[in-house]
């Protein structure tokens, strides 16, 4: 069977149908929902596969979407029709088994069986070992500049099925709808579809590749890279060196700015962080630290009219999230000390809320406080 009749199998597409209904999620420009596309399946389906299977199938273009980056900046998403998304769900589905068993065991990022967590362990076991300085790589606006030919060549490698590198070629070149408006793609894989994550572990596999070729430790989620190195001056050398390496072979950018050389304690590796002494244990970041406070600062503003109930649900909804998030990390103080300072938040609200003198008397009085 080739690769493209394996996509289109009643038992993958079933599979990626599911996935696509779990993962909810906003409809694309046509507007629907993924509640609206199983009905749209039975209505459109007997003339897109015909489609697929000739090679004729175009993608719709992506309903541009601007996410805020917590430290400044915009996150462009591209949302996907839901049928585009469920075919791009299907094409996952086959190509993950092909491609994923050749990536390198240092590679985190949206594989099966792994995650951010094992990355992070595995940072804190180099540190420990002796490599204390770190390297750390910030790939400039990585999924908006991917070299669409640099790409489709790797691709090639293991896709011999000229339909499905066509259609794959398609969805990066299907276009942003901005204002009513199509642009055309000429490079770059729009973040927000299925087959986004696993087209950028095809890339930078290539990375991947020649950092174990020079004996590096190193650990990398999607375009989150991190070389570990015993001394500055070696950090400095790989450093210009892999550089020069992304931008002259990927024609990738590496932002000089948010890229550095500097000892782990002093950097954020996926929200983490790490203390300095010998035995190294991990530690939330102080920018995620300022991030969560921030975030409880809107849920608990003095201002907030909803119900008390709602509040401490909204906050308890937030936080149990966020702590299955951190709950790697190993210095119990931080979380302590926020814990205190969330009661604090609390008491303020109620605070604000009984405002003349008599009620708050009267309520620290039915609470066992004032006598």
């Amino acid at each position: 069977m080739d690769l493209m009749e394996q996509i289109l199998s009643r038992e993958n597409l079933l599979a990626a149908l599911h996935k696509v209904e779990a993962n909810k999620g906003a409809g694309g420009i046509d507007g629907v929902s993924t509640r609206q596309l199983r009905a749209y399946i039975v209505q459109h389906w007997d003339k897109r596969k015909p489609q697929l299977l000739k090679g004729t199938y175009k993608p719709s273009p992506v309903r541009r979407v601007e996410i805020p980056k917590p430290d400044g900046g915009i996150r462009l998403l591209g949302i996907p029709t839901v049928m585009d998304r469920l075919i791009q769900q299907a094409i996952l589905q086959v190509l993950t088994p092909i491609f994923d068993p050749t990536f390198s065991p240092n590679s985190y990022g949206f594989r099966p069986n792994r995650r951010g967590h094992d990355a992070v362990r595995q940072a804190q076991k180099y540190i420990r070992e002796g490599y204390r300085y770190v390297v750390d790589i910030d790939l400039e606006k990585f999924f908006d500049r991917v070299n669409h030919d640099i790409l489709m060549s790797r691709v090639a490698r293991k896709v011999k099925d000229k339909r499905v590198l066509k259609l794959i070629r398609a969805y990066l070149k299907a276009g942003i709808m901005v204002e009513g408006v199509c642009v055309r793609s000429e490079e770059g894989t729009p973040q927000g579809g299925p087959l986004s994550p696993l087209l950028a572990n095809i890339l930078l596999d290539d990375l991947d590749k020649e950092l174990e070729k020079r004996g590096l430790r190193f650990c990398r989620y999607a375009d989150d890279c991190n070389i570990y190195v015993k001394s500055r001056r070696a950090g400095e050398r790989v450093k210009a060196s892999i550089t020069k390496y992304l931008e002259k072979k990927l024609k990738l950018k590496v932002n000089e700015e948010k890229s550095a050389v500097d000892r782990p304690w002093r950097r954020k590796f996926l929200g983490f962080s790490f203390t300095p002494q010998k035995e190294t244990k991990i530690r939330i970041a102080p920018k995620s630290l300022k991030r969560v406070k921030d975030k409880i600062r809107t849920l608990t503003r003095a201002t907030n009219p909803a119900p008390m109930e709602s509040i401490i649900e909204d906050l308890n909804r937030y936080l149990m999230g966020w702590m299955g998030y951190y709950a790697l990390v190993e210095t119990p103080s931080s979380l302590k000390a926020l814990d205190k300072w969330i009661r604090r938040r609390i008491r303020l609200v109620l605070w604000t809320r009984w405002k003349r003198v008599r009620t708050r008397y009267r309520m620290l009085r039915a609470l066992f406080i004032a006598k």
